[in-house]
Protein backbone atom coordinates (compact mmCIF):
# COMPACT_ATOMS: atom_id res chain seq x y z
CA UNK A 1 0.00 0.00 0.00
CA UNK A 2 3.13 1.92 0.52
CA UNK A 3 3.29 3.06 -3.58
CA UNK A 4 -0.31 3.93 -3.83
CA UNK A 5 -0.96 7.57 -5.48
CA UNK A 6 -4.42 9.09 -4.32
CA UNK A 7 -4.88 10.89 -7.73
CA UNK A 8 -7.46 14.47 -7.25
CA UNK A 9 -8.94 15.75 -4.34
CA UNK A 10 -10.25 13.00 -1.83
CA UNK A 11 -13.32 15.14 -0.59
CA UNK A 12 -16.00 16.74 -1.95
CA UNK A 13 -19.17 17.91 -0.66
CA UNK A 14 -20.16 14.90 0.78
CA UNK A 15 -17.16 13.11 2.12
CA UNK A 16 -15.14 10.73 -0.04
CA UNK A 17 -16.75 8.92 -2.94
CA UNK A 18 -15.93 6.99 -5.72
CA UNK A 19 -16.64 3.65 -7.62
CA UNK A 20 -16.62 1.43 -5.02
CA UNK A 21 -13.23 -1.20 -5.46
CA UNK A 22 -12.00 1.04 -8.47
CA UNK A 23 -11.60 4.23 -6.87
CA UNK A 24 -12.72 3.75 -2.91
CA UNK A 25 -10.73 1.16 -2.65
CA UNK A 26 -10.31 -1.22 0.81
CA UNK A 27 -6.92 0.07 0.56
CA UNK A 28 -7.84 3.93 0.61
CA UNK A 29 -11.17 2.91 3.57
CA UNK A 30 -7.91 1.21 5.82
CA UNK A 31 -6.34 4.16 5.45
CA UNK A 32 -9.19 6.78 6.02
CA UNK A 33 -10.01 4.67 8.80
CA UNK A 34 -6.49 5.43 10.29
CA UNK A 35 -5.92 8.58 9.53
CA UNK A 36 -9.97 9.48 10.52
CA UNK A 37 -9.24 8.20 13.68
CA UNK A 38 -6.10 9.75 14.51
CA UNK A 39 -7.13 13.60 13.55
CA UNK A 40 -10.90 13.19 15.36
CA UNK A 41 -9.85 11.43 18.42
CA UNK A 42 -6.68 13.31 19.97
CA UNK A 43 -8.25 13.93 22.73
CA UNK A 44 -9.42 10.90 23.87
CA UNK A 45 -7.23 8.50 25.53
CA UNK A 46 -9.28 5.45 23.77
CA UNK A 47 -11.53 6.33 21.44
CA UNK A 48 -14.59 4.89 19.97
CA UNK A 49 -16.18 5.59 17.01
CA UNK A 50 -19.89 5.06 15.40
CA UNK A 51 -19.69 2.96 12.17
CA UNK A 52 -23.07 2.74 10.06
CA UNK A 53 -23.74 1.97 5.94
CA UNK A 54 -26.24 1.70 3.82
CA UNK A 55 -27.80 -1.42 1.92
CA UNK A 56 -25.54 -1.69 -1.08
CA UNK A 57 -23.31 -4.28 -1.52
CA UNK A 58 -20.06 -2.65 -1.06
CA UNK A 59 -20.61 -1.93 2.12
CA UNK A 60 -19.48 -4.66 3.76
CA UNK A 61 -16.30 -4.62 2.06
CA UNK A 62 -15.47 -1.30 2.81
CA UNK A 63 -16.89 -1.57 6.99
CA UNK A 64 -14.35 -4.17 7.19
CA UNK A 65 -11.25 -2.33 6.14
CA UNK A 66 -12.38 0.87 7.65
CA UNK A 67 -13.17 -1.23 11.01
CA UNK A 68 -9.44 -2.77 10.61
CA UNK A 69 -7.84 0.65 10.10
CA UNK A 70 -9.48 2.03 12.94
CA UNK A 71 -9.01 -1.32 15.28
CA UNK A 72 -5.35 -0.69 14.22
CA UNK A 73 -4.64 2.80 15.60
CA UNK A 74 -6.55 1.60 19.15
CA UNK A 75 -9.80 2.83 18.65
CA UNK A 76 -12.98 0.91 19.36
CA UNK A 77 -15.83 0.54 16.81
CA UNK A 78 -19.68 0.79 17.38
CA UNK A 79 -21.26 -1.16 14.88
CA UNK A 80 -24.53 0.17 14.53
CA UNK A 81 -25.18 -1.88 10.80
CA UNK A 82 -27.52 -0.48 7.82
CA UNK A 83 -29.15 2.55 9.25
CA UNK A 84 -30.09 5.93 7.50
CA UNK A 85 -27.09 8.88 7.54
CA UNK A 86 -28.76 10.74 10.37
CA UNK A 87 -29.39 7.91 12.54
CA UNK A 88 -25.68 7.41 12.96
CA UNK A 89 -25.22 11.04 13.45
CA UNK A 90 -27.32 10.99 16.38
CA UNK A 91 -26.03 7.65 17.60
CA UNK A 92 -22.54 9.57 17.56
CA UNK A 93 -23.75 12.16 19.68
CA UNK A 94 -25.86 10.28 21.67
CA UNK A 95 -23.47 7.29 22.57
CA UNK A 96 -20.78 9.94 23.39
CA UNK A 97 -18.52 8.58 20.96
CA UNK A 98 -15.61 10.47 19.26
CA UNK A 99 -16.65 10.48 16.25
CA UNK A 100 -18.82 9.09 13.64
CA UNK A 101 -18.56 7.16 9.74
CA UNK A 102 -21.06 6.54 7.01
CA UNK A 103 -20.30 4.40 4.49
CA UNK A 104 -22.83 5.41 1.64
CA UNK A 105 -23.53 7.47 -1.86
CA UNK A 106 -26.63 8.70 -0.60
CA UNK A 107 -28.39 8.44 -3.63
CA UNK A 108 -25.97 7.41 -6.15
CA UNK A 109 -26.06 4.09 -8.25
CA UNK A 110 -25.13 0.94 -6.67
CA UNK A 111 -21.47 0.89 -8.08
CA UNK A 112 -20.52 4.26 -6.10
CA UNK A 113 -19.68 4.39 -2.31
CA UNK A 114 -18.88 6.82 -0.06
CA UNK A 115 -17.34 7.31 3.60
CA UNK A 116 -18.65 10.47 5.57
CA UNK A 117 -17.18 11.38 8.47
CA UNK A 118 -18.82 12.99 11.55
CA UNK A 119 -17.99 15.01 14.85
CA UNK A 120 -18.31 13.42 18.29
CA UNK A 121 -21.18 16.58 18.18
CA UNK A 122 -23.06 14.74 15.02
CA UNK A 123 -21.82 17.50 12.89
CA UNK A 124 -20.50 17.00 9.64
CA UNK A 125 -16.47 18.22 9.43
CA UNK A 126 -15.21 21.72 8.92
CA UNK A 127 -13.26 21.28 5.46
CA UNK A 128 -9.90 22.03 7.88
CA UNK A 129 -10.66 18.32 9.34
CA UNK A 130 -11.19 17.08 6.60
CA UNK A 131 -8.07 18.63 4.99
CA UNK A 132 -5.93 17.36 7.74
CA UNK A 133 -6.84 13.51 7.40
CA UNK A 134 -6.60 13.84 3.55
CA UNK A 135 -2.95 15.13 3.88
CA UNK A 136 -2.46 12.32 6.26
CA UNK A 137 -3.63 9.83 3.43
CA UNK A 138 -1.26 11.03 0.62
CA UNK A 139 1.31 11.55 2.11
CA UNK A 140 1.70 8.19 4.37
CA UNK A 141 3.16 9.19 7.20
CA UNK A 142 2.20 7.62 10.37
CA UNK A 143 2.09 9.52 13.40
CA UNK A 144 -0.42 7.53 15.19
CA UNK A 145 0.65 4.59 17.72
CA UNK A 146 0.30 0.82 16.54
CA UNK A 147 -0.61 -1.18 19.96
CA UNK A 148 -0.65 -4.15 19.90
CA UNK A 149 -2.01 -6.85 22.81
CA UNK A 150 -4.89 -5.41 24.76
CA UNK A 151 -4.36 -1.87 23.53
CA UNK A 152 -5.54 -2.90 20.05
CA UNK A 153 -9.39 -1.30 19.23
CA UNK A 154 -12.06 -3.87 19.40
CA UNK A 155 -15.82 -4.37 17.85
CA UNK A 156 -18.85 -3.84 19.74
CA UNK A 157 -21.84 -4.34 18.10
CA UNK A 158 -25.20 -1.58 19.49
CA UNK A 159 -27.60 -4.12 19.22
CA UNK A 160 -30.54 -1.55 19.71
CA UNK A 161 -29.43 1.04 17.27
CA UNK A 162 -32.44 0.43 15.34
CA UNK A 163 -34.39 0.99 18.39
CA UNK A 164 -32.72 4.05 19.57
CA UNK A 165 -33.09 6.22 16.70
CA UNK A 166 -36.90 4.98 15.42
CA UNK A 167 -37.32 6.24 19.48
CA UNK A 168 -35.76 9.66 19.14
CA UNK A 169 -38.25 10.44 15.98
CA UNK A 170 -40.83 9.38 17.30
CA UNK A 171 -40.47 11.66 20.31
CA UNK A 172 -40.59 14.94 17.73
CA UNK A 173 -44.49 14.14 17.25
CA UNK A 174 -47.61 13.19 18.66
CA UNK A 175 -50.12 10.42 17.44
CA UNK A 176 -50.32 10.18 13.56
CA UNK A 177 -53.32 7.45 13.59
CA UNK A 178 -55.94 8.48 10.48
CA UNK A 179 -53.38 8.75 7.92
CA UNK A 180 -52.55 6.62 4.96
CA UNK A 181 -49.04 6.95 3.40
CA UNK A 182 -47.19 4.65 0.63
CA UNK A 183 -43.63 4.77 2.01
CA UNK A 184 -40.65 4.29 -1.25
CA UNK A 185 -37.65 2.97 1.19
CA UNK A 186 -35.59 3.13 -2.29
CA UNK A 187 -34.43 -0.69 -1.09
CA UNK A 188 -31.80 1.31 1.15
CA UNK A 189 -30.83 2.09 4.61
CA UNK A 190 -34.59 3.07 5.73
CA UNK A 191 -36.28 -0.27 4.39
CA UNK A 192 -36.60 -1.44 8.13
CA UNK A 193 -37.27 1.91 10.22
CA UNK A 194 -38.85 3.90 7.48
CA UNK A 195 -42.25 1.60 7.87
CA UNK A 196 -41.79 0.25 11.13
CA UNK A 197 -41.44 4.12 12.88
CA UNK A 198 -44.82 5.42 10.88
CA UNK A 199 -46.88 1.96 11.72
CA UNK A 200 -45.74 2.76 15.47
CA UNK A 201 -46.97 6.34 14.93
CA UNK A 202 -50.35 5.25 14.05
CA UNK A 203 -49.81 5.49 9.93
CA UNK A 204 -51.19 3.01 7.60
CA UNK A 205 -48.26 1.98 5.47
CA UNK A 206 -48.16 0.61 2.11
CA UNK A 207 -44.71 -0.33 1.83
CA UNK A 208 -42.36 -0.14 -1.25
CA UNK A 209 -38.76 -0.83 -2.39
CA UNK A 210 -38.33 -2.21 1.11
CA UNK A 211 -36.68 -5.50 -0.29
CA UNK A 212 -33.04 -4.18 -0.51
CA UNK A 213 -30.81 -7.07 -2.43
CA UNK A 214 -27.32 -5.44 -2.07
CA UNK A 215 -27.56 -4.30 -5.70
CA UNK A 216 -31.29 -2.74 -5.96
CA UNK A 217 -30.66 0.73 -3.69
CA UNK A 218 -31.94 3.40 -5.50
CA UNK A 219 -32.79 1.67 -9.10
CA UNK A 220 -36.15 2.88 -10.41
CA UNK A 221 -37.20 4.32 -6.97
CA UNK A 222 -36.68 6.17 -3.75
CA UNK A 223 -36.38 10.47 -3.72
CA UNK A 224 -35.11 10.68 -6.94
CA UNK A 225 -37.24 8.21 -9.05
CA UNK A 226 -40.89 8.80 -7.63
CA UNK A 227 -42.70 7.21 -11.11
CA UNK A 228 -44.04 4.34 -9.16
CA UNK A 229 -44.65 6.14 -6.02
CA UNK A 230 -46.77 8.17 -7.44
CA UNK A 231 -48.86 5.63 -9.56
CA UNK A 232 -49.15 3.78 -6.03
CA UNK A 233 -50.81 6.92 -4.13
CA UNK A 234 -53.21 7.37 -6.87
CA UNK A 235 -54.28 3.48 -6.93
CA UNK A 236 -54.33 2.87 -3.00
CA UNK A 237 -56.29 6.11 -2.26
CA UNK A 238 -53.67 7.31 -0.27
CA UNK A 239 -53.00 10.56 1.73
CA UNK A 240 -50.04 11.06 0.48
CA UNK A 241 -46.72 8.96 -0.49
CA UNK A 242 -43.27 9.23 0.96
CA UNK A 243 -39.71 8.49 -0.82
CA UNK A 244 -36.71 8.70 0.94
CA UNK A 245 -32.95 8.08 -0.99
CA UNK A 246 -30.15 5.51 -0.09
CA UNK A 247 -28.80 6.98 2.90
CA UNK A 248 -32.37 8.65 3.84
CA UNK A 249 -31.58 12.10 4.71
CA UNK A 250 -33.67 13.25 1.92
CA UNK A 251 -37.05 13.16 1.16
CA UNK A 252 -39.82 13.28 -1.26
CA UNK A 253 -43.42 13.76 -1.24
CA UNK A 254 -46.18 12.68 -3.47
CA UNK A 255 -49.23 14.37 -2.68
CA UNK A 256 -53.18 13.06 -3.12
CA UNK A 257 -53.00 13.30 -6.90
CA UNK A 258 -49.95 11.64 -7.95
CA UNK A 259 -47.89 15.37 -7.90
CA UNK A 260 -44.21 15.17 -6.47
CA UNK A 261 -44.15 17.42 -3.45
CA UNK A 262 -39.97 18.67 -3.75
CA UNK A 263 -38.36 20.35 -0.82
CA UNK A 264 -38.98 23.35 -1.73
CA UNK A 265 -42.68 22.87 -0.70
CA UNK A 266 -42.07 20.59 2.26
CA UNK A 267 -39.74 23.59 3.41
CA UNK A 268 -42.66 25.99 2.37
CA UNK A 269 -44.92 23.84 4.44
CA UNK A 270 -43.61 23.31 7.34
CA UNK A 271 -41.91 27.06 7.79
CA UNK A 272 -45.41 28.01 7.44
CA UNK A 273 -47.06 26.01 9.77
CA UNK A 274 -43.85 27.30 12.41
CA UNK A 275 -44.98 29.95 11.92
CA UNK A 276 -48.26 29.74 12.73
CA UNK A 277 -47.57 28.58 16.13
CA UNK A 278 -44.77 30.95 16.63
CA UNK A 279 -42.15 28.67 16.49
CA UNK A 280 -40.35 29.70 13.41
CA UNK A 281 -36.90 30.55 15.04
CA UNK A 282 -35.38 33.93 13.99
CA UNK A 283 -38.57 33.93 11.63
CA UNK A 284 -36.85 32.52 8.95
CA UNK A 285 -35.20 29.55 7.17
CA UNK A 286 -31.93 28.77 4.80
CA UNK A 287 -32.39 27.40 1.22
CA UNK A 288 -29.90 27.22 -1.51
CA UNK A 289 -29.91 29.18 -4.69
CA UNK A 290 -31.63 26.13 -6.66
CA UNK A 291 -34.31 26.80 -4.60
CA UNK A 292 -37.78 27.74 -6.49
CA UNK A 293 -38.42 31.40 -6.81
CA UNK A 294 -41.86 30.81 -5.90
CA UNK A 295 -40.73 29.72 -2.68
CA UNK A 296 -38.98 33.01 -2.07
CA UNK A 297 -42.66 35.08 -2.81
CA UNK A 298 -45.12 32.22 -0.77
CA UNK A 299 -41.98 33.09 2.46
CA UNK A 300 -41.97 36.84 1.77
CA UNK A 301 -45.19 37.25 1.37
CA UNK A 302 -45.86 35.71 4.63
CA UNK A 303 -43.44 38.25 6.58
CA UNK A 304 -40.88 34.78 6.55
CA UNK A 305 -36.58 35.84 6.12
CA UNK A 306 -35.31 33.74 3.24
CA UNK A 307 -31.26 33.42 3.95
CA UNK A 308 -29.53 31.58 0.51
CA UNK A 309 -26.37 29.84 0.16
CA UNK A 310 -24.44 27.90 -2.61
CA UNK A 311 -25.61 24.19 -3.04
CA UNK A 312 -24.71 21.58 -0.57
CA UNK A 313 -25.88 20.59 3.05
CA UNK A 314 -23.02 21.67 4.55
CA UNK A 315 -23.62 25.29 3.49
CA UNK A 316 -26.95 25.37 4.60
CA UNK A 317 -25.94 23.98 8.54
CA UNK A 318 -23.13 26.74 8.50
CA UNK A 319 -25.94 29.63 7.39
CA UNK A 320 -28.22 27.99 10.09
CA UNK A 321 -25.76 28.34 12.60
CA UNK A 322 -24.16 31.65 12.03
CA UNK A 323 -28.25 33.45 11.59
CA UNK A 324 -29.63 31.20 14.49
CA UNK A 325 -32.27 29.99 12.09
CA UNK A 326 -33.43 26.58 12.85
CA UNK A 327 -35.25 25.19 9.59
CA UNK A 328 -33.04 24.98 6.34
CA UNK A 329 -32.48 22.42 2.99
CA UNK A 330 -32.60 22.07 -0.42
CA UNK A 331 -35.52 21.03 -3.31
CA UNK A 332 -33.85 17.89 -3.45
CA UNK A 333 -35.20 17.12 0.32
CA UNK A 334 -32.47 17.00 1.90
CA UNK A 335 -34.22 19.42 4.79
CA UNK A 336 -32.20 20.33 8.61
CA UNK A 337 -34.57 20.67 11.40
CA UNK A 338 -31.73 21.68 13.50
CA UNK A 339 -34.57 21.70 17.27
CA UNK A 340 -33.53 17.73 16.40
CA UNK A 341 -30.74 16.71 14.62
CA UNK A 342 -27.84 17.68 13.41
CA UNK A 343 -27.78 17.02 9.55
CA UNK A 344 -30.63 16.34 7.24
CA UNK A 345 -33.09 13.58 8.15
CA UNK A 346 -35.65 12.45 5.62
CA UNK A 347 -37.69 10.38 8.21
CA UNK A 348 -37.62 13.32 10.48
CA UNK A 349 -38.49 15.73 7.74
CA UNK A 350 -41.46 12.95 6.72
CA UNK A 351 -42.96 13.11 10.66
CA UNK A 352 -42.90 16.52 10.92
CA UNK A 353 -44.78 17.09 7.48
CA UNK A 354 -47.73 14.31 8.09
CA UNK A 355 -47.59 16.27 11.91
CA UNK A 356 -48.97 19.35 9.96
CA UNK A 357 -51.10 17.73 7.91
CA UNK A 358 -52.47 15.67 11.09
CA UNK A 359 -52.68 19.09 13.09
CA UNK A 360 -54.64 21.17 9.93
CA UNK A 361 -56.48 18.47 8.52
CA UNK A 362 -56.08 19.36 5.04
CA UNK A 363 -54.97 17.46 2.22
CA UNK A 364 -51.26 18.06 1.09
CA UNK A 365 -52.46 19.33 -2.15
CA UNK A 366 -53.62 22.04 -0.65
CA UNK A 367 -51.05 22.84 1.97
CA UNK A 368 -48.49 22.44 -1.16
CA UNK A 369 -50.56 25.42 -2.96
CA UNK A 370 -49.29 28.23 -0.26
CA UNK A 371 -46.19 27.92 -2.94
CA UNK A 372 -46.44 28.63 -6.56
CA UNK A 373 -44.12 27.31 -8.64
CA UNK A 374 -42.35 29.38 -11.40
CA UNK A 375 -41.57 27.20 -14.46
CA UNK A 376 -37.91 25.34 -13.82
CA UNK A 377 -35.34 23.47 -16.27
CA UNK A 378 -32.70 21.78 -15.06
CA UNK A 379 -30.73 19.71 -17.74
CA UNK A 380 -27.31 17.55 -16.43
CA UNK A 381 -24.49 17.78 -18.45
CA UNK A 382 -22.18 14.50 -18.07
CA UNK A 383 -18.85 16.60 -18.71
CA UNK A 384 -14.52 14.99 -18.47
CA UNK A 385 -13.61 17.97 -16.09
CA UNK A 386 -16.26 19.82 -13.62
CA UNK A 387 -13.60 23.15 -13.44
CA UNK A 388 -12.65 23.20 -16.95
CA UNK A 389 -16.58 23.41 -18.15
CA UNK A 390 -17.16 26.03 -15.23
CA UNK A 391 -13.98 28.53 -16.53
CA UNK A 392 -14.42 28.21 -19.73
CA UNK A 393 -14.85 31.73 -21.35
CA UNK A 394 -17.52 30.46 -24.01
CA UNK A 395 -19.63 28.81 -21.37
CA UNK A 396 -19.20 32.21 -19.43
CA UNK A 397 -19.90 34.25 -22.38
CA UNK A 398 -23.25 31.98 -23.42
CA UNK A 399 -24.79 32.89 -19.60
CA UNK A 400 -24.16 36.11 -19.28
CA UNK A 401 -25.90 36.19 -22.37
CA UNK A 402 -28.87 34.67 -21.02
CA UNK A 403 -28.72 36.46 -17.88
CA UNK A 404 -29.08 39.68 -19.84
CA UNK A 405 -32.45 38.07 -22.18
CA UNK A 406 -34.02 37.36 -18.68
CA UNK A 407 -33.63 40.45 -16.57
CA UNK A 408 -35.51 40.62 -13.61
CA UNK A 409 -38.10 37.98 -14.87
CA UNK A 410 -36.11 35.07 -14.25
CA UNK A 411 -32.35 33.29 -14.00
CA UNK A 412 -29.73 31.48 -14.77
CA UNK A 413 -27.71 28.84 -12.56
CA UNK A 414 -25.19 26.55 -13.81
CA UNK A 415 -22.59 24.96 -11.40
CA UNK A 416 -20.41 21.47 -10.89
CA UNK A 417 -22.08 18.89 -9.09
CA UNK A 418 -20.64 17.86 -5.80
CA UNK A 419 -20.55 13.82 -6.31
CA UNK A 420 -20.57 13.11 -9.92
CA UNK A 421 -18.96 13.95 -13.02
CA UNK A 422 -21.83 16.59 -13.92
CA UNK A 423 -22.41 20.31 -14.74
CA UNK A 424 -26.20 21.31 -13.62
CA UNK A 425 -27.21 24.11 -16.07
CA UNK A 426 -30.49 25.69 -14.56
CA UNK A 427 -32.75 28.60 -15.84
CA UNK A 428 -35.80 29.66 -14.42
CA UNK A 429 -39.03 32.28 -14.99
CA UNK A 430 -42.49 32.60 -17.27
CA UNK A 431 -42.49 30.57 -19.85
CA UNK A 432 -41.22 26.93 -19.71
CA UNK A 433 -40.84 26.40 -23.77
CA UNK A 434 -38.84 29.31 -23.59
CA UNK A 435 -36.57 28.28 -21.24
CA UNK A 436 -35.70 25.18 -22.54
CA UNK A 437 -34.58 26.91 -25.54
CA UNK A 438 -32.08 29.21 -23.21
CA UNK A 439 -31.26 25.62 -20.97
CA UNK A 440 -30.08 24.04 -24.15
CA UNK A 441 -28.49 26.93 -25.36
CA UNK A 442 -25.89 26.93 -22.64
CA UNK A 443 -25.51 23.14 -22.80
CA UNK A 444 -24.86 22.57 -26.36
CA UNK A 445 -21.83 25.54 -25.39
CA UNK A 446 -20.68 22.83 -22.80
CA UNK A 447 -21.17 19.97 -24.60
CA UNK A 448 -19.22 21.66 -27.90
CA UNK A 449 -16.01 22.73 -25.52
CA UNK A 450 -15.83 19.34 -24.51
CA UNK A 451 -15.17 17.78 -27.74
Amino acid sequence: MEGVVYLGKLFGTDGVRGVANKELTPDLAFRLGQAGAYVLSKEHPHPRIVIGKDTRISGDMLEAALIAGICSVGADVLRVGVLPTPGIAYLTRTLEASAGVVISASHNPVQDNGIKFFFCTGYKLPDAVEEEIEDLVRSHEKPWATPIGGEVGRVIEVQDAERRYMDFLKRTVGSLAGIKVVYDGSNGAAFRVGPQVLQELGVEVIPLSVTPDGVNINAGCGSTHTEVLQQAVVEHKADLGLANDGDADRLIAVDEEGKVVDGDFIMVICALALKAKGQLAENSIVVTVMSNLGLHIALKEAGVKVYETQVGDRYVMEELLKTGAKLGGEQSGHIIFLDHNTTGDGLLTALQLLAVLKEQGKPISKLAAQMQRLPQVLINVQVKDKKKAMENPYVFQKVEEVKRFLGDRGRVLVRPSGTESLVRVMVEGQDHEQLMGLAQSVVDIIKREEL
